[in-house]
């Protein structure tokens, strides 16, 4: 990837580093980094940053250094949503992890994406899913793209489609509650008016049915903020856990189950949640990107019927 920018008389006095800042939008970090690997180029020979151009001069860079990466690539199965030269997304499934950690180093969708993509970039998620979330996850091509995606003007729009215990007395509604990690837990969220985040969740009933006669409803969801968890935290703390979430299950849910013999690993083994869309102003093309993942059987089974 190379950017391009041709001195013009507005342009006069300007130093390579305003034009690397205020043209092509690059943070110092990446800046640092370009200056390392002598990609910074002013009438094709290597620049300095405190360099002023003259009018005409071109100031190119390119965005094509190695970077260490310890992911290792892995061949497998990948269901490609959207591609071009600065994006790929794929549909994650639910029972997938998005990035390798300590105690997951391999069969991750990053070990395949790094696989597919064949080269020796540093993979970059943009978003993350949980573990038992499928749906779309976007990752960038390098980080000049990744930094634009992350400073894009309008928020980009995520949306969930969920299966929730329980009825809705309204049937729309906006949830502003704040999120923060539970004391004394690594993994677990709570609502917390003291020292959680600001979390802004919008959902919209799209259906009401029952589960082993247990009243259900499905959901659409439109995040305004992605905190770990979200969706989880705020449905249950409405009284509407997600269908198949063990670590926030409602606790009259929870021993309904028990007491009815009602095992819902096989249809449902993780939470009962997939990101079906995303939508965004390319931050290259400035073109407004929508993608869509199919929804998954079993929630699509109950959404038809």
């Amino acid at each position: 990837m190379i950017l391009e920018y041709k001195i013009c008389e507005n342009g006069q006095n300007m130093s390579v580093k305003d034009v690397l800042k205020k043209k092509f939008k690059l943070s110092n970090r990446l800046i640092t980094k370009l200056k390392l690997n002598n990609k910074i180029f002013m009438d094709d020979k290597v620049a300095y940053v405190n360099n002023i151009p003259n009018i005409d001069s071109t100031i190119k860079v390119y965005i094509d250094f190695e970077e260490t990466d310890n992911t290792k690539p892995q061949k497998g199965e990948l269901e490609i949503l959207y591609e071009d030269e600065y994006f790929l997304a794929v549909n994650k499934p639910a029972d997938m992890v998005v990035h390798p950690c300590s105690y997951h180093q391999e069969n991750t969708l990053a070990n395949y994406v790094k696989y597919y993509l064949n080269n020796n970039r540093k993979i970059r998620p943009i978003n993350r899913l949980d573990n038992g979330t499928s749906g779309i996850v976007l990752f960038a091509k390098n980080e000049y793209v990744q930094e634009l995606f992350k400073n894009l003007d309008k928020r980009p729009d995520k949306e969930y489609i969920a299966l929730v215990y329980g009825t809705f007395e309204n049937k729309e509604d906006r949830i502003s509650l704040p999120i923060a990690r539970k004391p004394n837990s690594i993994i677990e969220r709570e609502v917390n008016f003291r020292s959680g985040q600001e979390s802004i969740t919008n959902y919209k009933v799209i259906k009401e049915t029952n589960l082993y006669n247990i009243p259900v409803t499905i959901v659409s969801i439109l995040l305004e903020t992605g905190r770990t968890h979200q969706i989880r935290v705020h449905m249950n703390y409405l009284g509407h856990s997600l269908v198949g979430d063990t670590l926030y299950i409602d606790n009259k849910i929870e021993a309904y189950l028990k007491e009815n013999d009602i095992n819902l690993n096989t249809e449902f083994p993780s939470q009962a949640l997939h990101a079906y869309k995303l939508s965004f102003i390319h931050p290259i093309t400035k073109i407004k990107i929508e993608i869509e993942a199919p929804i998954p059987k079993n929630i699509y089974n109950i959404v038809k019927d």
